[in-house]
């Protein structure tokens, strides 16, 4: 009647534990035998709250105290919930459930030993139901010792039931305060104090992308990740890859991690203390673990038939991994086939950035919040700049246009409200509160990738709603040109046929930031060279190491958010001065007077000088291949000028393991240079198509500079000389039965020329993601995209 333990318990005991301890209980009886380990406890019933309230004759008098409470007068629902939770936790415990909860936590301490410590948990009745996440609302109380402290703190998660948070929540989303109960779990607490903790979502917080398993962790309890005090380590998990025994992860973070939650001495008091500088530039777990902690959140989702929130630890005694809970997602599992895509349409100064959450744009004025007793600051449509924010701002965070904080990861308290409230947030600032002013007007934007930018200013934008499902057909294949790996799951829910460039040198560029010989001369190079070398390739075995993981991250997130379709990723098209300006770049790189028509594409790839270098492209794109499974994977080389150079770029390509044909590899060659458009036919010889780069090949159509002011105005991918190359390649690659699509810049700008190549029978049009429904419907006869 009292008591209910965990192993009693499944998601059929909703009304009778709250959703928190149902699900503890539900994986426990049915999922351990999977391997799903959940520490055992027990929970406190809804009759035992409802009697508590009865025997201290409170349940009236909180209803008075309730009715007709304005949320919105964050004054008067403070002193309210103040008022009631006082009256809670003075209210005498009635004896039976006194003596049941002895009963029981005696009964615990017999299994685990005098130096048992619990978490007492909330779990409300009405809490992680598929539509609503009273996540946070309720206490939580960690490192609990001693019987007398247990009874103590069930008063306390009792009483939070009535946080002004919680209070608010329940009207915002409709529930009646007396028709949800409060259970507590006492549950035996896993020594993460000494190994690390996390959260794991079973898809992409962002975007919504159902095949990757979302995972943060750091070093102590994990109360850190939630309150977003400490930026966590990250990690994208294929699942297809997974379930296939392959290599599975898709990406690494690297979090500062730069504190830890511990014990301290004495009752549920815990510590926060720095974390070691050494273990702070090596990831908290393993790959290993990455992986395990994927498969059972995988289990988890299936089990339960619906992405999943979950949160883990690892105990540093034992070392086993752990589940605490899990509960329903609720912000992307409700998403339907209608996105909104935004998009800034003009620039300004950047005053801060940090991490995107939730791939919008907000204006409005800064408010920057010091705490609780300034929430009254927060006008509606106000940019909320604090710290971090924990459970007890919810009431004014629903008023915000945007919520900036300098601490805090992807699965923050503020990032979980952000995404719930359908507004943008930037996290894991830094110093936002220091840079930004009180007063001024701004633009935060999420919309531009991983990194979200707090913007000067109130900047115009624009909003796109797309019908995913009334989408017109269209005679050819939209393709899409990716840059950026981040944005790889949110850009793969337009609609398309794949990637039709994955331009590596970006991935190069913005993610790893070193020169390729850079990384090879490693530790031969001098003191300040070699200490940023080692700074930005932490977490990884060696400098070398960390240049292919990265390439093969950035590779995989993109083949991975597309697949099955194709994703052809074009090996590093650096020009000579673009390479300079990587870390160590100007120790390397010639001084050419003309670097667009030098030591550039094929050339690279056959030159010894480029051999190292060379062999870590093709050793990442073999590894994403041949070991991850993604073979939807294709190859493109760039900037061939000769038949005779293509040939040795394939032999050399061949040597590491890239041979065409072999584990289905496809290999397409970029059409760039007019002699590849005038012996089309021998080049398809080699290769399994062509991608025409309409840039390149317009400029050395034409003789001409498209930078240069003097003679950019007579750059044009529909002059009738490029055009000419541009039948040519396609009418021969249609005649050879070879693919032959186009990736360079004039389709997105130039709907009518996408429409003129259309009708020369070009298989496929690959397009900047922000131009494919304006170019899509109007290859479609100009129809308009449904309101």
């Amino acid at each position: 009647m009292y008591i209910r333990w965990f192993d009693t318990l499944g998601m059929e005991d909703l009304s009778v534990v709250g959703g928190k301890n149902a699900s503890l209980g539900e994986m426990i009886s049915r999922l351990s035998h999977l391997g799903i380990a959940v520490p055992e406890g027990f929970a406190t019933t809804a009759h035992a709250f409802h009697e508590y309230l009865q025997h201290n004759k409170l349940e009236e008098r909180i209803r008075k105290r309730l009715e007709g409470l304005d949320i919105n007068d964050v004054e008067a629902l403070a002193q309210a919930g103040a008022e009631i939770r006082r009256w809670v936790e003075a209210a005498e415990m009635p004896a039976a459930l006194e003596a049941a909860i002895r009963e029981a936590y005696a009964k615990l301490e017999s299994r685990s030993g005098p130096e048992l410590s619990v978490a007492v948990r909330s779990s409300a009745t009405a809490e992680d139901l598929p539509e609503a996440s009273f996540a946070g609302q309720q206490e939580t109380y960690l490192g609990v010792r001693g019987v007398e402290n247990v009874l103590r703190c069930v008063k306390k998660v009792f009483a939070s039931l009535y946080n002004d948070r919680a209070i608010a929540y329940r009207v915002h989303h409709g529930f009646a305060h007396e028709q949800v109960a409060l259970s507590a779990g006492i549950q035996r607490m896993v020594r993460s104090d000494l190994g690390s903790s996390g959260v794991i979502f079973t898809l992409d917080t962002e975007s919504g992308f159902r095949d990757a398993v979302f995972i943060t962790s750091i070093y102590g309890l994990g109360e850190l990740i939630v309150q977003g005090a400490v930026n966590p380590d990250e990690f994208y998990v294929y699942k297809p890859a997974l379930k296939a025994g392959r290599a599975a992860i898709l990406q690494r973070h690297l979090g500062t991690k730069t504190h830890k939650l511990v014990y301290a001495n004495g009752d549920e008091h815990l510590v926060t203390v720095p974390v070691p500088e050494a273990d702070r530039m090596r990831f908290s777990i393993t790959d290993k673990e990455v992986e395990f902690l994927a498969r059972q959140a995988i289990l988890i989702e299936e089990h339960y038939a619906r992405p999943m929130d979950i949160e883990w630890a690892k105990d540093g005694l034992d070392g086993q991994l752990y589940i605490l809970q899990a509960r329903p997602e609720t912000v992307q599992s409700r998403l339907g086939r209608v996105i909104e895509r935004f998009t800034l349409t003009e620039q300004g100064e950047v005053l801060v950035s940090g991490r995107s959450v939730g791939n919008r744009v907000g204006t409005g004025t800064v408010r920057i919040v010091g705490g609780p007793k300034e929430m009254h600051r927060v006008e509606p449509g106000d940019v909320l700049v604090a710290d971090m924010t924990d459970p007890d701002w919810e009431p004014v965070m629903k008023r915000a246009a945007a919520i900036v904080t300098n601490r805090g990861g992807r699965t923050c308290h503020a990032a979980i409200v952000a995404r719930e409230l359908g507004i943008p947030a930037v996290v894991g600032t830094a110093d936002a509160t220091e840079r930004l002013r009180d007063g001024e007007a701004v633009t935060v934007s999420c919309a531009e990738g991983d990194i979200g930018k707090v913007y000067r200013g109130k900047l115009r934008f624009e909003v796109q709603k797309i019908h995913l499902d009334q989408m017109p057909e269209i005679p050819v294949k939209i393709m899409m040109n990716i840059a950026t790996p981040e944005r790889a799951f949110s850009f793969a829910s337009l609609p398309n046929a794949g990637v039709g460039l994955a331009r590596l040198e970006f991935i190069i560029n913005n993610v790893i930031g070193l020169h390729p010989q850079a990384v090879l001369d490693y530790p031969n190079l001098p003191p300040h060279l070699k200490a940023e070398i080692e700074r930005r390739s932490a977490g990884y075995p060696n400098p070398r190491a960390f240049f292919v993981s990265k390439l093969a991250e950035g590779v995989s997130m993109i083949a991975a958010a597309f697949a099955p379709s194709p994703v052809i990723v074009r090996l590093s098209d650096f020009k000579s001065n673009e390479y300079a300006h990587l870390l160590g770049g100007d120790r390397y790189e010639p001084k050419e007077e003309n670097p667009m028509i030098g030591f550039r594409g094929a050339s690279r790839y056959r030159a010894k000088s480029f051999a190292g270098a060379f062999a870590m492209e093709c050793e990442a794109l073999k590894y994403v291949r041949d070991e991850m499974g993604l073979t939807n994977v294709e190859i493109m080389i760039p900037f061939v000028r000769t038949v005779g150079e293509l040939q040795a770029v394939l032999e050399v390509m061949q040597s590491h393991g890239l041979e065409r044909g072999k584990n289905g590899l496809k290999i397409i060659m970029m059409c760039e240079v007019p002699s590849n458009a005038i012996l089309a036919e021998e080049f398809l010889r080699h290769v399994d198509g062509f991608s025409i780069g309409s840039n390149d090949l317009t400029q050395l159509t034409l003789a001409l500079d498209r930078d240069s002011g003097i003679v950019a105005d007579l750059f044009s991918e529909q002059d009738p000389a490029v055009k000419f190359l541009l039948e040519r390649a396609i009418q021969t690659a249609k005649k050879m039965g070879k693919y032959i699509g186009i990736c360079g810049q004039g389709p997105s700008d130039h709907p009518e020329f996408a429409k003129w190549l259309l009708d020369q029978g070009i298989e496929s049009i690959s397009l900047n993601p922000d131009t494919v429904l304006e170019t899509w419907l109007y290859l479609a006869g100009g129809q308009k995209q449904p309101a």
